[in-house]
């Protein structure tokens, strides 16, 4: 795809990206798609993602009890359960605000060990990285940050979700649905945003302005973006999902490049399947 190219042009060290549509299949990539990248907070879907297997094998409820009083999974997963960014702290009670924590998917990880006992990134290796052949992704320490991975992996991930095998699809539907509808919040890198809309550890566009996603992004594009300068889109309108993987840290040079990409992309792909 000639859209992936103008990662040439970003000015990071080293990037990568592809596009795989929805049937599986690649549309394109571009850079060393090989490379083993630290993910930041694109770890978190994945970490969902297990979040989910270990719910639909019964070793977890959705709305049993995890985190702190009155906090459920479901509000772990859809950064609602009230813990702080960084802190293992309350900040307002579960359901009320969308509070983007690393904490809370931390908290999450240790519940999941404990359910099933086996420790968090063993669990997400077995239920999750080893069906799907991400041989080169591991999780090295946090559940919502600590993933490294490659873009070559991340195809596969984005593919399941699209299409999924290793969970019904009623479940990643769910995850791809927003939780908690309204409640507005901080997206970080992006300010203030009402509604702040959130799944089951999948961020979701909707009607939020600034973004990471293009223009051209339906509001029900779904995904995440990582501090590390890296970033997983899935657009069911467009068919198609893309992950770019950088070495430079988010920042300015992002915000600017990210939605322009994302647009080009999505021309190429409809340009493609009007012909």
């Amino acid at each position: 795809m000639q859209s992936l190219e103008s990662i040439e042009n970003w000015p990071v060290p080293t990037a990568a990206a592809a596009v795989v549509r929805a049937d599986g299949t690649v549309a394109g990539t571009h850079g060393p798609t090989g490379h083993r990248f630290p993910l930041a907070s694109v770890t978190k879907p994945l970490a969902a993602y297990a979040a989910l297997v270990a719910y639909e094998e019964g070793a977890v409820e959705l709305d049993e009890p995890a985190g702190p009083d009155g906090s459920t999974v479901r509000h772990l997963l859809a950064h609602t359960s009230g813990l702080a960014f960084d802190e293992h702290r309350v900040t307002a009670p579960p359901g009320t605000r969308r509070l983007y924590s690393n904490a809370g998917f931390e908290v999450l990880g240790d519940h999941i060990a404990k359910a099933t006992d086996i420790p968090f990134a063993e669990y997400l290796r077995q239920g999750v990285l080893e069906p799907l052949g991400m041989a080169s992704t591991s999780l090295d320490g946090s559940p919502a940050k600590d993933g490294v991975s490659t873009v070559d992996d991340l195809v596969r991930f984005a593919a399941e979700v699209q299409a999924p095998r290793l969970l019904d699809p009623r479940t990643v539907l769910e995850a791809m649905s927003v939780v908690h509808p309204g409640l507005s919040g901080v997206l970080p890198g992006y300010g203030h945003q009402k509604p702040n809309d959130w799944g089951l550890g999948f961020e979701i566009r909707d009607g939020k302005h600034p973004h990471w996603t293009g223009a051209a992004s339906s509001p029900r594009t779904f995904g995440h973006f990582g501090q590390s300068g890296t970033f997983l889109w899935i657009d069911p309108d467009a068919g198609a999902a893309c992950v770019a993987l950088t070495d430079r840290a988010f920042g300015p040079w992002a915000v600017e490049a990210w939605p322009p990409f994302t647009d080009a992309v999505l021309a190429e792909l409809r340009r493609w399947s009007a012909a």
